[in-house]
């Protein structure tokens, strides 16, 4: 009986986000709290229908935006992308052997922070031939972070008036994941998701030096480096949209459902969240992750203001 009851409500909550009824936040409360009080009957699935359900939203939000406004946000967030990007890495090294923790392990967390969360993980792991446990680990920690930083960007964006600009590129640099920047910036405003969006995926690319790096760290050879695909087909969606080959109303109705698709992606995410794979993870990786997170939060904050 509970095992049909889960089921309902796992699906109520679905069709609430799609339907528009909940917000990012909300949703990915929900998929916490509904991984505490029922055991979540899709668990197996959840982590492929999260990156599937990520890549088409992604994708559909491509067909509300522009080429000419796109290349500017990407130009305009190069020097911070490049700047965080190799900051972060180096004191991620740094830490990782000062706080004596597993080199496979820091390399994660720091390829994590550095670029985009869950993807930079599941794209860097099979290079430096990290085992399942460690994936774990790393990817438990940034999806705690990401959940975070969900309530708190928005909630610090206000009380500094940062403009949608500023806002849509600080996401962009300082949040881990895809799903959580393009869910802060949701709630933001249309211009800073549209920013967020853009400066995120642009520095998504970045995955392909970090690997062909973590080879020469970790001298292991021969592993294929995963290049994300859907970036070329948001492009595609972009080029649609700007030379107008669909109808407004078509492209219009496609970014609301990418939206949506987006808030059941993060209520999947709060499913994922285990408090007992927390608990065993330790405080050193916890403790390495939340001083990255800060540095490259406050480093690209005080950059992009002043």
């Amino acid at each position: 009986m509970k095992d049909i009851i889960s089921r309902i409500v796992y699906f109520l909550i679905i069709i609430c986000a799609v339907l528009g009824v909940i917000n990012s936040p909300t949703a990915l409360i929900l998929g916490f709290l509904y991984t505490i009080i029922f055991n979540n009957p899709f668990k197996a699935y959840s982590h492929k229908a999260i990156h599937l359900f990520l890549k088409i939203s992604v994708i559909g939000l491509g067909f509300g935006m522009f080429i000419k406004e796109t290349l500017e946000t990407s130009k305009n967030g190069l020097s911070l992308t490049i700047y965080s990007i190799l900051l972060t890495v180096t004191l991620g090294l740094l830490l990782t052997r000062l706080l004596k923790i597993d080199l496979k392990l820091g390399h994660l967390i720091t390829s994590g922070t550095a670029i985009c969360g869950g993807s930079a993980i599941a794209a860097i792991s099979p290079v430096i031939k990290a085992n399942s446990k460690i994936i774990s680990i790393a990817l438990g920690i940034v999806f705690l972070l990401n959940s975070i930083a969900l309530f708190v960007f928005p909630a610090v964006g206000h009380i500094l008036n940062l403009t949608q600009e500023q806002f849509g590129l600080w996401c962009a640099i300082a949040i881990h994941d895809t799903s959580s920047v393009v869910g802060a910036a949701l709630g933001y405003g249309d211009e800073a998701l549209r920013i967020a969006t853009t400066v995120k995926l642009s520095r998504t690319l970045w995955i392909i030096p970090l690997s062909i790096f973590s080879m020469f760290i970790f001298k292991t050879k021969g592993e294929k480096i995963k290049i994300p695909y859907f970036i070329i087909l948001f492009i595609v969606a972009i080029v649609i949209n700007s030379y107008h080959i669909l109808p407004e109303s078509t492209t219009q109705f496609i970014v609301l459902m990418s939206k949506r698709l987006l808030i059941v992606t993060l209520f999947l995410v709060g499913t994922t969240i285990s408090v007992k794979d927390l608990k065993s993870t330790g405080l050193k990786p916890i403790i390495l992750a939340l001083t990255l997170w800060v540095f490259i939060s406050i480093f690209s904050l005080i950059y992009i203001v002043y």
